[in-house]
């Protein structure tokens, strides 16, 4: 596997030396030793923490995902020449093999004999033991423990571990590779204090250090020379949080970074004709909906939520927003996810079905209601504006209150948000996955509060059917009865746009959007 680095002017980069385990230490000295193998990269926002069990931001995954490995990972293929992931193929990581029991509810894994952790610790059963525990105890994702139907976590020996299921589960393997199930020296973790020590050091075997983390600034990663693996090529990375997606666009033309993230699509056309600038736009299967707080009246009425679908001026959305940077939306699950229905969905831009839907919810004069915008996005803020006008033509005020990003994710978390526009990336590319965490009674991401048995029902029995087509039935009612609910209305499916300049090779597309930085490469 090929890790390398982008190219950049001496004067762009900042120079990071040591390997310090808190990630906010200060970095040292000025200049790079050769700018070939230092790359600065632009991201939106600084993440929140570098605890993998806690993590779900793409820039707190990104630096987790440098800094620690996973038991297994994806494999990766070509599209179009272009490398992406095969979500569908596991392949070896810190488990060098995996046997399965003959009835599919028991893995025992072998761990490689040379992998070791950043501070020279093996990378042993017991740690693997003590991660899974730290994973199951933790916020964010235990609900992914418990999705995977994992059982137990026991020691075979210092080299195997073995994982029981509660029950045959086609989504165990898919979930292990992701950043969540990193395997962390918890003996380094205990002697520093404990978890909430996570939150802003790392202890993992990966092939980057995090030297530097200011959330508010910018962050620094050093190559791992003890690494197990293939060294990356990359020695330095550095990453500068701008908000602003115009300097972040300007910083990029100017070569002072190699590398942006969240390109508003009003700047794609030109970043092509920049001189010495890639863009990369392929799609994903990272979504955009509007939802409706199914327990706040009147938003409990699924007439009123199918009248507000039939006002969505889908069409402006794609062309005049987007600038044909995103797909139609037409299911709750990403039209490339395997299992994709839109059966159910009938939805187009029609407002007198939308004024005879709400004259049968009985509310012909329409109604107010009150819309919580998060700020970071440069399309949410066009979208919200063109519905607004939309739905004032059916009698409907949306009455949109602004609101910083910190402040609008702990808001969803309270399940209390009336209506809102959010973005969601399905990591692992399965109904199972998606569905489980967005749309079923107990989803922990289930913010719109949205229930229905049919679905929950659909989605249990789905989750122990072993058989491909059969599973993929079940999801299908599940996605027709969402679909007829319309607990959201669907808004579009991004492309995935990453800008860099010329010479970056080895970008690799994965579902959960994250840069994977010690596959990159360049050519002088």
């Amino acid at each position: 596997m090929k890790r390398t680095v982008l190219a950049l002017a001496a004067a762009a980069a900042l120079a990071v030396s040591g390997c310090a385990a808190n990630a906010n230490s200060s970095s040292n000295g000025s200049g790079a030793e050769d700018a070939g193998d230092t790359l600065v990269a632009a991201y939106s926002e600084g993440g929140k923490t570098l605890d993998p069990a806690e993590a779900n931001d793409v820039t707190s995954d990104t630096f987790v995902v440098a800094a620690y490995d996973q038991l297994v990972t994806y494999a990766r293929t070509e599209d179009g020449g272009k490398p992406k992931a095969k979500t569908d193929q596991i392949v070896p990581m810190l488990a060098e093999s995996w046997k399965a029991s003959a009835d599919n509810t028991s893995y025992t894994f072998k761990l490689r004999a040379d992998a070791k952790f950043q501070d020279g610790a093996p990378v042993t059963a017991d740690a693997v033991v003590k991660s899974f525990d730290h994973i199951k105890a933790s916020s964010s994702a235990s609900f992914l423990y418990k999705m995977a139907g994992i059982a137990k976590v026991t020691k075979v020996d210092e080299q195997n571990v073995k994982i029981d299921l509660t029950a045959p589960n086609h989504l165990f393997l898919q979930i292990l590779p992701m950043y969540s199930f990193s395997i962390i020296d918890m003996d380094k973790v205990a002697q520093n204090g404990g978890a909430k020590w996570l939150a802003t050091n790392t202890a993992g075997s990966g092939p980057y250090k995090i030297t530097k983390w200011d959330p508010s600034t910018e962050a620094a990663m050093a190559r791992n020379d003890s690494y197990w693996g293939d060294k990356p090529k990359l020695r330095q990375v550095n990453v500068k949080f701008i908000a602003e997606a115009s300097n972040r666009v300007q910083l990029l033309k100017k070569a002072e970074v190699g590398l942006a993230l969240e390109v508003p699509p009003k700047d794609v056309q030109s970043l092509k004709a920049a001189d010495g600038v890639t863009i990369d736009s392929r799609a994903g299967n990272k979504i955009l909906f509007f939802a409706m707080n199914n327990k706040i009246k009147p938003f409990d009425d699924p007439r009123v939520r199918q009248a507000v679908s039939y006002a969505i001026p889908y069409e402006k959305l794609l062309n005049d927003v987007m600038k044909g940077q995103a797909s139609p939306m037409k299911s709750s699950v990403a039209s490339s996810t395997p299992g994709f229905s839109d059966a159910g969905y009938t939805y187009t831009h029609d407002l007198d079905k939308a004024r005879a839907l709400l004259a049968q919810a009985g509310l012909p004069q329409g109604f107010s209601f009150d819309f919580t915008l998060g700020s970071g996005f440069d399309d949410w803020n066009d979208d919200a504006v063109l519905i607004q006008a939309e739905l004032a033509k059916i009698g409907v005020t949306m009455n949109i209150k602004k609101m910083a990003r910190p402040q609008f994710l702990e808001a969803l978390e309270t399940k209390k948000v009336q209506a809102y526009i959010t973005r969601w990336t399905s990591f692992v590319n399965d109904p199972g996955y998606h569905l489980g965490l967005l749309l079923t009674s107990q989803g922990s991401s289930n913010y719109a509060n949205f229930s229905d048995p049919v679905v929950d029902k659909a989605w249990e029995q789905a989750s122990t059917e072993p058989d491909v087509a059969k599973r993929n039935k079940l999801y299908g009612v599940a996605q027709q009865e969402i679909n007829t609910k319309a607990p959201w209305a669907y808004l579009y499916e991004y492309n995935i746009v990453v800008a860099h300049r010329a010479g970056l090779d080895g970008y690799t597309s994965y579902p959960d959007g994250i840069v994977r930085f010690f596959q990159l490469s360049v050519t002088k």
